[in-house]
């Protein structure tokens, strides 16, 4: 029965109510929080519901239970704790369901023409009896195939909901769970409802625990006690870390759990029998990342006791060929990483900016073409590998593009049997390469070639674990050239000069610079202002910079007001006001966004950057144009893998360069406010840095070296080789 809104009056308990669902004003495709507009009879106005849903479709019948709350900013509107959908009767709600984008192959123009030709049956022809789409005037084989198979999908949606949330699973959850197994999900979550805590991001232990709880799994049985053991550890790895000391792991795992630590004690001694964990006097891996350290070592070890007959580089006649044919004049260090690399068959360049690692590496080819071998160019991302390819002439990929990753085998097509032909090998940005893309690539080395690792160790380490350039450096195994010397030209950019300042921990100099400036604000709502009036318009009016394409915003965090997350939502209402809204996502066409993991299939890679460029809803598809490849059509199902990109984190950050860089600084960043983060975000820039917020966050940025020393033993293995 409906019930009119004027009879639901605001308070504590829920309340119920049912009409049509008129739009859709909000959508998060990765949480499934909505904010809509429902229709109740009787009511002369729209009601907003607020909340985690799946599937709510415009034209829908819905039934919302739920609790009545004022919000400060948008009014009275209904908090949806339970919703049933019911499917629309009428011909008009039909029509505005099918057209809403829910149904891929059905956009406005077909959802009128399938109305006009089934009237109110219209659902009951597409559920029982597609075969008669094909009456419809632009139907054919292929959209009634897909008409038919997304029904089926939506309808699953539906079942699969209903055993979910009947197990206590709040909606954002079973949103989540339903996208990882489809139809799988009942059946994954009898078997083992912690699958979910390591399988799926945003749910964790804590989420899988309190499902296990639901299903009634004792709190002492094994299941559990492994399952929180293995998410302990996880936690660790997330933070770079290769391994957590025995004693640490069982305590964290005891408070984690609320059991004993001798319950916890067994479990691991399953855990390590069953191959899941590796046990080391120092403690407890990932099978699978033990391997990869060990396999790193191993290998290192292989390709540096590999005889290589020097190059016979005649070093003095070689640097002067070098520096006449490029109008250049070499430091001793470069001059010294020359000789190097005649003579060692691997080696690690590192310095800072300014300190000529492009030109030595450029030099390097040179030489070595000279002498008639073959050289690979390589760096971990897209925008590293183009800027690569850029500052030396010569082509350059993606470590995952080099190693040929085949995504159906889930591993790289090159490795030992399948080697890369080539006498050098140059990586760049080493800093950012994990253990286990480190030895994907040294499993494809051949013993011939020579290896050259180039980064800066003072910028972030790896997302992922392990600290690689770090730990081949402090080994002492692996000849490695510092280059400190900072060219004269460089060192008067504010930028760099800033950038070896900070480096050291002393407060930059902004008097006289015309790159690199500090604006006071000491509130982040000023703050936030401020970045939009230099996005908008000082620096574009200054500098004559695209604010789109050539001034990118970076934040330490994700959260709070200068967070990534706030400053995204703001700068896409400033810069793109008025872009064509993708269907039940937050994005617009002209958006600029970035990709957020690895899809191997479209050929995209975390970190990838581009600009929507168009939408289909009927074929519920979306166009990003990328600068380095073109056009590549995302599926709505795809679109979990983009954020936008106004903003972005600095860890995001490594790897790329930008025109203008602009830096909130606040304190609400404490936790993020490090000397290696501010940093790297500032040696982002090539012509402009803008850091906005307050002084306190400087100093603390500045004095902050403490980022926690990762638990790895690469280093030790590998001395323990040289011995």
């Amino acid at each position: 029965m409906n019930q009119k809104q004027d009879d639901l009056l605001p308070g504590t308990e829920p309340a119920t109510i049912e009409g049509t669902v008129e739009r859709i004003v909000f959508e998060n495709a990765d949480t499934g929080f909505v904010v809509g507009r429902i229709n109740i009879e009787g009511s002369p106005e729209l009601t907003t519901f607020v909340g985690a849903l799946l599937t709510v479709t415009p034209g829908e019948t819905a039934r919302i239970t739920g609790r009545w709350i004022d919000d400060k900013k948008f009014g009275r509107q209904i908090k949806v704790e339970a919703y049933q959908s019911i499917l629309p009767s009428s011909m008009d709600g039909i029509e505005k369901y099918l057209g809403s984008g829910l149904i891929q192959g059905i956009g406005k123009a077909y959802a009128k023409r399938l109305v006009d030709a089934f009237g109110s049956s219209t659902l009951e022809v597409i559920d029982k009896h597609p075969e008669k789409l094909r009456r419809v005037e632009g139907i054919g084989q292929k959209r009634a195939k897909q008409i038919r198979e997304s029904w089926k999908e939506q309808r699953g949606i539906q079942e699969v909901m209903v055993f979910l949330q009947g197990h206590g699973i709040g909606t954002a959850q079973a949103i989540k769970i339903y996208k990882k197994y489809k139809d799988r999900s009942a059946s994954v979550l009898r078997e083992d409802p912690y699958r979910v805590a390591e399988e799926i991001s945003g749910i964790g232990f804590a989420g899988a625990d309190a499902i296990a709880r639901n299903m009634e799994i004792p709190a002492d049985s094994v299941k559990r006690l492994k399952a929180g053991l293995a998410h302990v550890l996880r936690e660790e790895i997330s933070q770079g870390h290769m391994f957590l000391n025995e004693e640490e792991l069982l305590s964290k795992g005891s408070e984690l759990l609320s059991v004993e630590k001798e319950l916890l004690e067994d479990a691991l001694k399953v855990q390590i029998e069953e191959k899941g964990l590796r046990q080391e006097p120092w403690g407890i891996y990932l099978d699978v990342l033990y391997h990869a350290e060990t396999s790193c070592a191993d290998h290192f070890h292989r390709l540096l006791n590999e005889e290589k007959t020097p190059l016979d580089i005649n070093l003095p006649k070689a640097i002067e060929w070098v520096e006449e044919k490029n109008g250049i004049s070499l430091s001793e260090e470069q001059q010294t990483a020359i000789g190097t690399a005649n003579e060692s068959p691997m080696m690690v360049v590192t310095g800072g900016p300014g300190t000529g690692k492009t030109t030595l590496i450029n030099s390097l080819i040179a030489i070595l073409q000279f002498k008639g071998l073959s050289v690979l160019l390589a760096a971990p991302t897209g925008r590293a590998a183009k800027r690569m390819e850029e500052a030396s002439g010569q082509p350059a990929r993606t470590l995952h593009r080099l190693l040929e990753f085949n995504g159906h085998r889930g591993g790289f097509t090159r490795d030992e049997m399948n080697p890369l032909d080539t006498d050098v090998l140059v990586i760049d940005e080493c800093s950012m390469i994990d253990v286990s893309l480190m030895e994907g690539v040294l499993k494809a080395v051949m013993g011939s070639t020579r290896l050259i690792l180039v980064g800066d160790i003072d910028q972030l380490p790896s997302v992922g674990p392990g600290n690689i350039l770090m730990d081949v450096i402090a080994s002492g195994c692996v000849p490695t050239v510092r280059l400190k010397t900072i060219f004269r030209q460089a060192a008067e950019s504010g930028i760099i000069s800033n950038s070896h300042r900070i480096n050291r921990g002393e407060e930059p100099i902004y008097e006289k610079s015309e790159d690199f400036f500090f604006i006071e604000r000491d509130e982040p709502e000023r703050t936030m202002s401020t970045v939009v009036e230099l996005i908008t318009n000082r620096i574009p009016d200054k500098f004559g910079l695209d604010p789109m394409t050539e001034v990118q915003v970076m934040s330490p965090m994700h959260r709070g007001a200068t967070g990534v997350s706030a400053m995204n939502t703001t700068l896409q209402d400033v810069l793109n006001p008025t872009g064509q809204p993708v269907p039940r996502r937050n994005f617009r066409v002209g958006d600029k966004v970035i990709q957020v993991r690895n899809n191997y299939d479209l050929d995209v890679f975390n970190g990838d950057m581009g600009i929507i460029a168009g939408v289909n809803a009927e074929e519920q598809e979306v166009r990003v144009d990328y600068e380095s490849k073109g056009p590549v059509a995302y599926e709505f199902n795809d679109l979990d893998n983009l954020n936008l990109s106004y903003a972005i984190t600095v860890h995001k950050s490594q790897g790329s360069e930008y025109p203008a860089v602009v830096i909130p600084l606040v304190w609400e960043h404490y936790v993020m406010l490090q000397r290696n983060v501010l940093y790297t975000a500032i040696t982002r820039a090539k012509q402009l840095v803008v850091l906005v917020g307050d002084s306190r966050a400087m100093n603390r940025a500045l004095k902050n070296i403490d980022s926690t020393r990762r638990n790895t033993r690469l280093a030790e293995r590998l001395k323990e080789w040289k011995k």
